[in-house]
This record gives structure tokens, sequence and C-alpha cells, in this order.
């Protein structure tokens, strides 16, 4: 790797560790010629299922739309980066998990609805909003409503899990 100081074609890895979940290497490196260290992260580039929009067309996967609808329900609400970074991550682990080549953007909407409603209500409700176009706002008390008599992430993330979602078929 080219040392980003002074240019240098080799540098020299002192420390490697595993970061976000397994899903990143982190290394520190350092630089033979002018022994400035600086840090990198490897990530597998994965391709992405392509998304059917709700018109019938094919669009390329873009993880900044993702993440652009995350950050923009979350505004001003105590949620932070790392939060956001961490739901939008969790919905591309479940894309590609998904193992399609191509799936409905109304299911990615449904797994973004899954994570903000751990993450906050208000959040929540803001993207629900969009999402599913309410019309009136008998829409937001329906919804409000169905929000307030599921079960909250602490007792859904205590509960057992019956079938492990990494398996085929689950």
């Amino acid at each position: 790797m080219q040392c980003p100081f002074c240019k240098a074609p080799d540098t020299r890895v002192i420390d490697s560790r595993l970061a976000e979940e397994g899903e990143q290497v982190r290394r520190r490196r350092e630089c033979e010629r002018c022994g400035n260290r600086f840090t990198t992260f490897e990530k597998a580039q994965l391709l992405m299922p392509g998304v059917i929009k709700r018109n019938g067309d094919v669009a390329p996967f873009k993880e900044e739309k993702l993440r652009g609808g995350i950050q923009n329900a979350c505004f001003k609400r105590p949620v932070t980066d790392e939060q956001i970074d961490h739901a939008a991550d969790s919905v591309m682990r479940k894309l590609r998990h998904s193992g399609e080549r191509e799936i409905p953007s109304r299911q990615i909407g449904e797994w973004v609805m899954e994570e903000l409603r751990d993450l906050d209500h208000v959040a929540y409700v803001r993207f629900a909003s969009i999402y599913r176009k309410f019309q009136d706002v008998n829409a937001f008390r329906e919804e409000i409503d169905r929000l307030e008599k599921l079960p909250s992430a602490e007792v859904r993330r205590s509960q057992l899990t019956l079938i492990d979602p990494d398996e085929p078929g689950a």
C-alpha cells in the first residue's frame, strides 16, 4: 500500500485486527521510508442484488441511498452515527444473505423499518410515513397503535430464536 504522506510504494503492516463484527480488517501500517504510521480498513466487496422498484424497473443497490434514508429518519433524534451505521450494515447483511439476484424495494424498506423500530420510535414513524405514503392523520395513528402493541427491542432480544436465520430455507 502506498504511503499517504510521502507516496512511497511500500508500507509494512504492524498490526491487524478484525473490526465491524469480523466484516472488516483494521491494519496499522508504517512507511519504511518516512516512518509515519496510518490505519487502513479492508472489507470484502460483494455484489449486492438489484433492487426491483415499485414500477417494476430494476436498479443497482446504492448503499448511500440506504444510509441517507436512515439518516433522514433519525434527523435531530438521539441516535448516534454508529447506530445508523449498524442499522445500515444489518440491512445490507440481510440483502447479501437473501441469496437473491434481485430483491423488491418493499422488502428493503421493511428491513429498514425493523431496524428503526429498535433504534427510535419517532424515526420509525417518520420513515414509515414516507415509505408507506401516509395520506392523513389516521394513518399515523394506526401506525403508532401498531408500534405500541409490538414487544420492545429488549423483550425481542431476550426471547429465544427458534429458527436460525442463517440456515438455508429459514
